[in-house]
């Protein structure tokens, strides 16, 4: 192939960018000498053509290929010193992805050339690798961004109207059986009917799938015939994963998220900005590391070694203005051009970290904060990093939503039997305004969950006292020891019919609590159908059936359980009582004489400091009045709700819970009763104050008061309030 014409271009953008006649490339590096960009054949097998980039500008290095055309396969050779004990790990030999590429080729292979150095040699990396890695790491490609998008709208969910759905892509939909084989596991398979009607009906408003940046698997997994199926290991953060497109162009990307947004379904990114995929010193020699190791990295005191915060091996330098920069293109390109609604961050107090240290006032944060184009996103940090300092759950600035762990370790405890946590139950469903109400932060700053990716599925939580991950093959030394799960009497699964009505109970109980306290709620796919890991509770190397969502396998009973889930969630969109944009004042506010929140015991009493002292306690109820509120709906008008009642009692056997007297009418109807088989109640039966109702053990049950006031039927100066 002859040598290409190359013109000198602009360093902006960074990346390749195809403008209509030619490509422009364009890649930062402060300390390189020279940079050859590589051209290959269109299987990426052979390499065609190296052409050093002519012009260096502001530490850009830049030029223009007027014959390129999008789909053109390339990569970069950098030079510069191989001198690691001063930070600096240039290898020419090895081919280098460009971290704004926004389509890859092909998967690593995982082979000894990958790294610079000689694996094995009598020094470690301070030994220079002279062989050509191409062959073995993925090719970069230029892309065409034109898309149709058909006045695409973002669904603009009001964050305390929120639902959140976590799931992963391939697992979601790689067994499901009206998704075509050839679409299954793969963004296509998000945008069919099937699976949109899916997530219609039970009511989400959105999805947060596991990280999509197109990520490498750790070597150690491969050799155990394993992959990092959750993907916290990204290589590139424009690129979508190659193993999620079934054709290979990002059209397929901006496809499902149209098809989302119809349906009214926002899409929320999981992204792992901290740390990239090149781990440690003795790591493998991809892109990062190749193209600026000093920059583009923490480094400690001896830059042989590199500061680790996030458990990886490696951390991101966002004190570098052009690390920031590419971290902030990205997130503005995810918005833009994919047309994302919001992004959840992985071990976020590592981006906020100046020097070492955290800081809501970082560069990282500002940064965000000023940005035209991102303040329109949703943004949700995972507030723990494994540095000093590290957790920071309530720390963030003002616009961010946080992961509330208080929230799912107090729900487990509490409804697992254990005493002294029904104050701390009662600011958790009370949307911990302990923890975020500060700043003029709002109840949605909390992200409730039960469970997540990390961790227990729901029906493992209740069915395993321990984890199992010896599947993991890391001897079970891996996952969370501090799950706070009771197996219910046995150990895994079991056939004894008390056993599995228990479970399944406890099961409801959990839901209910998370689906009708204040914060932003976000289920883990499939717990609603009783999806298990066998007790797996680090699945993150698990790409098969312990990991996916069985879709034919369904018991009766967890179709039940999907039912209640979906009946629970369209309670909540119906009523904002459950999701009030402001915390709760304890102060009565209604013109019946009612507080927004009333903390009642058992004795239809409410409560008193020494109640809330009791160290034995497993009970806890309240009122939530919706007339109680300055709430008004877009056009101005009061928006006036029901009011309701729940009692709960973890305590393991039945007692008599007593209604509320109140200065108002009353005629409670249960809506909810966890000890029904069903998890709800449609008798139609009232109950007037001072009446008992039978709690039974273990169980969660919600009343609507039906009373009329005034002489009118209450659906008369009830607003129902259903929003999406």
């Amino acid at each position: 192939m002859a040598s290409p014409r190359v013109w000198p271009g602009t360093p902006y953008p960074l990346g390749a960018t195809w403008d209509g006649r030619g490509v422009n490339f364009a890649l930062f590096s402060a300390h390189a000498e020279k940079v050859e960009l590589c051209l290959f054949d269109p299987t990426g097998h052979q390499e065609q053509a190296r052409i050093v980039l002519p012009e260096y500008t502001d530490e850009v290095w830049h030029g223009y290929l007027p014959e390129a055309r999008p789909d053109l396969l390339y990569g970069y050779r950098v030079y510069g010193p191989y001198d690691p004990p001063n930070g600096l790990r240039f290898n020419h030999n090895k081919l280098l992805i460009d971290p704004y590429a926004k389509a890859l080729s092909g998967q690593l292979q995982w082979n000894d050339v990958v790294f610079g150095y000689r694996v094995g040699g009598p020094r470690e990396d301070l030994g220079f690798d002279r062989r050509d890695s191409a062959r073995f790491v993925p090719k970069c490609r230029v892309v065409e961004t034109a898309f149709t998008w058909s006045n695409d709208r973002r669904p603009r969910v009001p964050w305390e109207e929120t639902i959140i759905y976590e799931m992963h892509v391939r697992g979601f939909t790689i067994m499901h059986p009206e998704v075509e084989p050839e679409h299954r596991g793969n963004f296509t398979a998000l945008a069919t009917p099937a699976v949109i009607d899916y997530l219609v009906d039970l009511g989400v408003t959105a999805v947060e799938f596991l990280p999509v940046h197109a990520a490498v698997p750790e070597r150690h997994l491969t050799q155990r015939r394993l992959t990092n199926y959750w993907g916290y290991s990204s290589i590139g953060f424009f690129a979508p994963d190659p193993r999620f497109l079934r054709s290979g162009t990002v059209a397929e990307f901006k496809t499902m998220v149209q098809r989302l947004h119809d349906a009214g379904i926002e899409v929320i990114l999981d992204v792992v900005y901290n740390h990239t995929g090149e781990g440690n010193h003795l790591g493998p020699t991809l892109s990062f590391r190749g193209i600026d190791n000093l920059s583009y990295y923490r480094l400690q005191d001896d830059r042989r070694y590199y500061q680790d915060v996030t458990g990886t091996g490696n951390t991101l330098n966002l004190d570098h203005p052009r690390v920031l920069q590419l971290v902030t293109d990205s997130l503005r390109y995810w918005m833009h051009e994919m047309h994302v609604d919001g992004f959840r961050f992985d071990l976020a107090p590592t981006l906020g970290r100046e020097n070492g240290d955290y800081s809501q006032g970082s560069a990282f944060f500002d940064t965000i904060r000023q940005d035209p184009e991102l303040a329109d996103a949703k943004l949700i940090a995972e507030p723990w990093d494994v540095g000093p300092n590290g957790y920071q759950l309530g720390n963030f600035p003002p616009g961010w939503a946080e992961w509330n762990g208080q929230y799912r370790d107090v729900v487990r405890r509490l409804w697992k039997g254990d005493t002294g946590l029904v104050a701390d139950m009662a600011s958790r469903v009370a949307g911990s305004s302990d923890i975020f109400g500060f700043r003029g932060r709002r109840p949605w700053a909390g992200v409730n969950f039960i469970t997540a990716h990390d961790g227990f599925t729901l029906q493992d939580l209740v069915s395993y006292n321990d984890k199992h991950n010896e599947a993991n093959g890391e001897e079970n030394r891996d996952g969370h020891d501090a799950n706070f799960s009771w197996n219910c009497g046995i150990e895994g699964p079991s056939e004894d019919p008390d056993i599995i009505c228990l479970r399944d109970r406890q099961k409801r109980n959990l839901l209910a609590t998370l689906l009708l306290s204040l914060g932003v709620p976000m289920l883990l796919a499939g717990d609603e159908m009783g999806r298990t890991q066998r007790g797996n509770n680090n699945a993150y190397c698990q790409d098969n059936e312990i990991s996916w969502i069985d879709w034919q396998h369904i018991r009766a009973e967890d179709e039940v359980l999907r039912v209640f889930v979906r009946e629970l969630i369209h309670l909540r969109r119906r009523h904002r009582v459950f999701s009030r944009p402001r915390f709760f004042r304890g102060e009565v506010l209604s013109e019946d004489g009612l507080k927004d929140i009333t903390w009642v015991t058992p004795a239809g009493e409410e409560a008193t400091e020494e109640d809330w002292r009791n160290p034995i306690a497993l009970t806890l109820g309240y009122m939530l009045s919706g007339a109680a509120g300055e709430f008004y709906t877009t056009g101005g008008q009061r928006d006036i709700d029901a009011t309701f009642l729940v009692m709960i009692s973890a305590f393991h056997e039945d007692l008599d819970f007593r209604f509320p007297r109140l200065n108002a009418e009353v005629a409670w109807e249960a809506l909810v009763d966890t000890a029904e088989p069903s998890g709800l109640v449609t008798d139609g039966k009232r109950y007037v104050a001072g009446h008992a109702y039978r709690l039974r053990a273990r169980s969660f049950a919600l009343f609507i008061n039906r009373a009329d006031e005034g002489g009118r039927p209450a659906s008369s100066h009830v607003l129902a309030h259903e929003r999406r």
